[in-house]
């Protein structure tokens, strides 16, 4: 059942990233161009997305089991720091030079476009990296 609801999930996700426009790297693009013709649509989107959630993860920080009977396991980790940061603005940048970000990446990787699978091997590549330096660091 959680995998079954993992992958719904999923798919509704997916789906609303296509719908608003989030799979689309000249939408995105156009939102990180500050400079130059702004579109601030990407921003709404965002806007309430949180909008959305704020309730539910209200009730679940009230929570000590999930809807399926999981442990729910919420971040409670506050606090900026040089990783944080330095990770946030690694994300930035290739969302910036990408025009996209993992969540559309995987949900637009059987489009067809190689960009989009350079994208996702990057982005995978970037994520063994990160596992192995972060062993290296717990050893």
């Amino acid at each position: 059942m959680r995998k079954l609801t993992a992958l719904l999930a999923g798919l509704i996700f997916g789906v609303g990233l296509l719908l608003a426009g989030m799979a689309n790297p000249a939408k995105v693009l156009g939102f990180l161009d500050l400079a130059g013709a702004w579109d601030p649509s990407l921003a709404l989107v965002m806007l309430a997305a949180i909008a959305v959630a704020v309730l539910p993860f209200r009730w679940a920080r009230q929570q000590r089991l999930t809807l399926l009977d999981a442990p729910m396991q919420l971040p409670n980790k506050r606090n900026l720091d040089r990783r944080l940061i330095g990770g946030s603005l690694l994300f930035g940048v290739g969302w910036g030079i990408a025009g996209i970000c993992p969540g559309p990446a995987l949900a637009i990787l059987l489009s067809g476009h190689w960009q989009v699978l350079l994208f996702v091997l990057a982005m995978l590549a970037g994520m063994l990296l990160f596992s192995v330096l972060e062993s290296r660091r717990a050893a």
